[in-house]
């Protein structure tokens, strides 16, 4: 089995979990995602104790189930996403070549139409802050900052889907940008916070409002 095939499996399931097609608390199984993905149960098995490891799978019994993060957790991820996010728009203010920084203005300035899917408006979101990562020139960064937001996969919904957010998280990007590319690496640093900040009370007013609901 080639090298390829082993990184295709565990990109399949990620990208799964990512779109929502398994959720916490979801059994997955060797044969079944075989099956379902077109590959063997070699690299099968070898990415699911890849995303075991990386604590995106959790055990119940004998069986691997998509993990979940509880209130505590949540609040470490956004913290840590928080500090690392702000150090990468910082760097970013400091060592984006003039075509990044005119990279994250076109992102920032990019309107969805009103019936985009969940999908994309968390596509076009990863593709903004991943610009900006990668706009740091620091690889070390960007490697902490991947696994901070593969952990972000193991959240059901995305704040964006809240009526309003998207907007100001738009507006929000646009700042971002700006002083980017001014080289504002202060101003950039705390857009950046702010706007992690923002998107986790939104999360937080979400979670209990549905809490409520129930």
């Amino acid at each position: 089995m080639s090298l390829s095939s082993h990184r295709d499996a565990y990109s399949l399931i990620l990208d799964a979990i990512d779109a929502g097609l398994f959720k916490p608390g979801d059994r997955l199984v060797e044969t079944d995602l075989a099956e379902r993905f077109g590959v063997s149960r070699t690299p099968v098995r070898e990415a699911l104790q890849r995303l075991e490891t990386q604590s995106l799978l959790t055990r119940d019994g004998r069986s691997l189930i998509v993990a979940s993060l509880d209130h505590t957790q949540i609040a470490e991820l956004y913290i840590v996403r928080a500090e690392l996010e702000g150090l990468a728009a910082r760097l970013a203010a400091r060592h984006a070549t003039e075509e990044e920084q005119q990279v994250l203005l076109d992102l920032a300035q990019m309107t969805l139409p009103s019936a985009a899917s969940p999908g994309e408006l968390v596509r076009d979101n990863r593709r903004f802050h991943k610009q900006i990562h990668l706009a740091s020139h620091n690889r070390y960064l960007v490697q902490q900052l991947d696994l901070v937001h593969r952990s972000m996969v193991l959240m059901e919904t995305s704040t964006l889907s809240v009526a309003g957010r998207l907007k100001i998280a738009s507006d929000e990007h646009w700042k971002i940008a700006q002083a980017i590319a001014a080289r504002d690496e202060e101003a950039a640093y705390n857009a950046l916070k702010s706007h992690i900040s923002n998107a986790y009370v939104t999360r937080l007013k979400a979670s209990a409002g549905h809490e409520d609901a129930e």
